[in-house]
């Protein structure tokens, strides 16, 4: 049996969103999208879980269906950015563990919090930890939105790109590639970190590969930092980025009720 490991999840949620305005609020089976990620959480193992926002609408939507809200800043680039002033609000330890669930996974596994957190309480030198998913598809493989991932030998990240990594040079197609056991890994964006590894990320510039590849994980290597991973214990599926997204959850939720 696994030990408990005490944890607080924290749910970045802003309003203003490029492809979907106000896609927190906007509703799933009845509920708003953010209520769904929201009982994912409380569903999990952690002690303690708080939306961080920016507007007044999803407080109040967030305080009507029980949730501990705090608010901050509307000009914060990044959640871990909201994160970080959320840990900075309730002054919680250095070492206190943070789950990073972003606000439009509506299907994440509770397990799969737990299982994150778990990672990083068993590595004290890592900054943080995450979790990825094993790609068996071409089309999954050379999508840009896909964000790939490659470890080493003790689980730790080497590179994230939105590329195919590693490239392979031996076959003529990746899918003869794929067909020959080379193992290509999906980067889930579910992360754990300490709130002091945290306060130190968000007080880092952005970093040169980080700016190219548009991942913000990539300035924790480039500053020599240490990210664990592991396979998640349960499939996760991809989170609420585009209309087409919205309408592919409501369908998967429609056959669960």
């Amino acid at each position: 049996m696994n030990p408990l490991i005490e944890y607080a999840v924290v749910i970045p949620a802003r309003f203003e969103s490029q492809r979907l305005p106000g896609k927190a609020l906007l509703d799933i089976a009845g509920k708003p999208l953010l209520q769904h990620v929201w009982e994912c959480a409380v569903q999990s193992s952690a002690t303690q879980v708080i939306i961080a926002t920016d507007h007044a609408d999803i407080m109040t939507a967030a305080q009507g269906f029980g949730a501990e809200v705090i608010m901050t800043s509307a000009k914060h680039a990044s959640g871990s950015d909201r994160i970080a002033e959320c840990v900075a609000k309730l002054n919680w330890s250095d070492d206190q563990l943070v789950v990073n669930l972003q606000g439009d996974e509506p299907l994440m596994p509770p397990e799969c919090l737990a299982q994150v957190a778990r990672l990083l309480s068993t590595d004290a030198v890592a900054d943080a930890a995450s979790l990825y998913w094993p790609i068996e598809n071409e089309d999954e493989l050379t999508d840009p939105n896909t964000v790939k991932v490659v470890l080493n030998q003790l689980g730790h990240a080497l590179m994230f790109s939105r590329s195919p990594i590693p490239f392979s040079r031996q076959f003529a197609s990746i899918s003869k590639a794929l067909d020959s056991g080379i193992k290509w890994r999906r980067h889930l964006g579910l992360y754990a970190y300490r709130a002091a590894s945290l306060r130190k990320f968000t007080d880092t510039a952005p970093t040169p590969l980080e700016r190219t590849e548009h991942l913000e994980q990539l300035r924790y290597l480039e500053t020599g930092g240490r990210i664990v991973l592991e396979q998640a214990c349960e499939y996760i599926p991809a989170g609420v980025d585009s209309r087409d997204d919205l309408d592919r959850i409501k369908n998967l939720m429609s056959k669960r009720l």
